[in-house]
């Protein structure tokens, strides 16, 4: 044994390592083993008071993939036809029916939006060229570049913004905190985001899609709005309603019923414009809010009553249900101020409808679109929540480009704001703004949603200002994510969607763990039964072989899959070859006549090269499977060069000090069967 005194070393330090990286697990599992059998309230106490431990314990325990712990499956695109508008230099009305005709050849053909877009843009003049809407010197695409030249770079631009995706979406999802996320690119334009143990899909759907457009643009003059509000809605108490009726059933198209929730990410965010790609709910910012609004929110926040108190000010206003006009059915007019009216969720699409006719349209006031604020007035009779319907001046003022941070604040009362730093442009832009406008309100908008409209109180310099009145440090947090991650460099569209229930994940434990266990009784029982105590031996480095397992994941912080589970269920059985090879050569040299000693001896060094020569074949092809293969083949992979790893440990080194320390210390005679 004196031989054997680093081997024993060596062992237990690996086990010893794999304890280590294996405890934290355990304690995972005890805290949520206590939390389970506590009541409600018991339960939140036992978190708080704990909260630093299990935090720590989870973030180093053994981590589980998407089909084991729930969470999140979800494939996005990204959209091509906005990126070449965006792409595009004093695009009109033909290059917009290009456009419109590739995406429709897109989705009914499956053809490349890129290739039908040239190709129908050739079709209708041969002569054209196509860098009279595309040109970048950068890339040498100039007016003399060819057709060619040009969709190649288009091309190359649409791998680009893949790309960007993908590097973007990775960053916020580090962000946001999920462990062990997978973020792989499908086809040309497609990313797949699979997120374990996510528990709020709206909060990703938004972090996901959102395109960290800010801007900041100025409101629409009250007088002039309230002007307008007041000619469309005469217009609707002249127009007959039976004219409306196809219009309004196709808007109605899709949406739920009264007792169904309408999906926030169905909220359209512009009145004749884009859908919004996030509908955060944030509050006002620094400076305060216009008089008129803040006593509208003071009134409603500290009502006991608030729906009743938003329909006392709405009749205050002039506003009724059931008028009998068609916009006044499904939006209640405010007047007087920047906000035109209040929509409740499922009628939005409706008033959008009512609001996008060329009419209505034409009297608003001119550079004016009506957007969605963020946040909420209450809730009407039937349960939904009530959006604000906003006026804000089409120009851009300033872009949120120029904003080099945003970081997570406390104002004065410790709620959550979000604190914005530009750099010197946009510090000399905001301060021209600001002193140009002061007592004016002025719009920050995050993809098409007004998260506020304050009034500016002072020339504000150094180009520093804030978002206040949130409702949460999460909601804080999920802004600057957005804003700090990067903009998209086109907006993406979630086209599929999976959620597996922690549920589902459980019953998956459940299964691999009666699998493990099956299996291993299954090759235990047949070890002993055909090699007697040898078989024992083998049985107990094969225990030992699990643990070395789930250290090697835990250590790597590998995630473990259901396709995982399959894999250490494969390397039980894998496992006692070795073992098998060994013990026939050392029954082969017991029936040449040598000793038990040295019949050891023989079988072990006569089956080392067949069982390296087996392993490590079969380590490269998990090398390979890890390196071309995606999500469960990576997860199956990973157990197999771990149980590769730990099986060939197991059987060269701990079955050969058992049989060493049974032979040579305690002289006793070991059955090979």
């Amino acid at each position: 044994m004196q031989n054997n005194g680093f081997k024993i070393l060596l062992t237990v330090f690996f086990l010893g390592l794999c304890f280590w990286y294996l405890w934290p697990s355990a304690q995972t599992y005890y805290y949520n083993q206590q939390m389970n059998n506590m009541e409600e309230a018991e339960r939140e106490a036992y978190f708080q008071e704990n909260y630093e431990a299990i935090q720590a314990a989870q973030q180093r325990s053994l981590k589980l993939g998407l089909d084991l712990l729930g969470g999140m499956h979800v494939t996005m695109e990204v959209r091509v036809d906005e990126l070449l508008r965006g792409l595009a230099q004093d695009p009109d009305e033909s290059f917009e029916e290009v456009v419109q005709f590739a995406t429709e050849r897109n989705l009914e053909e499956g053809i490349s939006v890129i290739d039908a877009f040239v190709q129908e843009f050739e079709n209708r003049d041969p002569e054209a060229r196509l860098s009279r809407y595309f040109r970048n010197p950068d890339r040498d695409i100039t007016r003399r570049s060819s057709n060619d030249e040009v969709a190649e770079y288009l091309r190359a631009q649409s791998d680009e913004a893949v790309e960007r995706a993908i590097e973007i979406i990775r960053n916020r999802v580090d962000r946001y905190g999920v462990t062990e996320p997978s973020i792989q690119r499908q086809g040309s334009r497609r990313v797949v985001v699979e997120l374990p143990g996510v528990d709020d899909p709206e909060r990703v759907r938004n972090l996901l899609r959102g395109t960290a457009q800010l801007e900041f643009r100025l409101m629409a003059d009250p007088e002039e709005l309230t002007r307008s509000l007041q000619d469309i809605i005469a217009y609707y108490d002249e127009i007959d309603p039976a004219e409306l009726e196809d219009e309004v059933q196709d808007a109605l198209e899709g949406m739920p019923d009264d007792d169904e929730r309408l999906d926030e990410s169905e909220l359209p965010g512009v009145v004749g414009g884009d859908a919004p790609t996030s509908d955060q709910d944030v509050a006002d910012t620094d400076p305060q809010a216009a008089a008129d609004d803040e006593a509208v929110q003071e009134m409603l926040e500290e009502s006991d009553d608030p729906d009743a108190a938003l329909d006392e000010l709405l009749a205050q206003e002039g506003g009724d249900l059931a008028s009998g006009n068609p916009l006044l059915d499904v939006m209640q007019p405010m007047g007087q101020s920047v906000v035109f009216g209040y929509v409740s969720e499922p009628d939005t699409a409706v008033a959008n409808q009512l609001l996008h006719r060329d009419e209505p349209r034409a009297m608003l006031p001119p550079n004016i679109e009506l957007m969605y604020g963020s946040r909420t007035a209450g809730t009407d009779p039937r349960g939904f929540e009530i959006l604000e319907l906003l006026g804000v001046r089409e120009e851009v003022e300033l872009a949120g480009e120029t904003v080099t941070n945003a970081r997570v604040d406390f104002d004065e009362t410790n709620r959550p704001r979000v604190s914005l730093s530009m750099d010197s442009d946009g510090a000399r832009t905001w301060a021209r703004i600001t002193g140009a406008n002061v007592g004016n309100q002025v719009a920050i908008v995050l993809d098409g949603v007004v998260y506020s409209y304050p009034v500016i109180q002072d020339r504000i310099v150094g180009g520093q200002t804030s978002i206040t009145g949130l409702q949460s440090r999460q909601e804080a947090q999920d802004i600057v994510n957005v804003l700090m991650s990067g903009a998209l460099p086109a907006p993406v569209d979630i086209v599929q969607e999976r959620t597996v229930g922690p549920s589902l994940g459980a019953a998956s434990i459940r299964a691999g763990f009666i699998s493990v266990v099956g299996g291993l009784l299954l090759v235990a029982l047949f070890m002993i039964m055909y090699y007697r105590t040898a078989g024992v031996v083998a049985d107990l480095a094969l225990l030992i072989n699990i643990i070395f397992i789930l250290g090697i994941l835990a250590g790597f912080e590998a995630t473990l899959t259901l396709p995982g589970i399959a894999g250490i269920v494969l390397t039980i059985g894998m496992a006692v070859d070795a073992n098998v090879l060994i013990f026939d050569r050392i029954r082969e040299e017991q029936r040449a006549g040598k000793t038990l000693r040295a019949a050891i001896n023989g079988g072990y060094a006569k089956a080392l090269s067949a069982i390296f020569d087996a392993n490590i074949t079969t380590f490269f092809v998990g090398v390979i499977l890890y390196s071309f293969g995606v999500g469960p083949i990576q997860g199956f992979a990973v157990t197999l060069m771990a149980g590769i790893l730990a099986s060939l440990f197991s059987a060269i080194i701990i079955t050969r000090i058992i049989f060493d320390y049974m032979v040579e210390e305690k002289k006793l005679s070991v059955n090979y069967g």
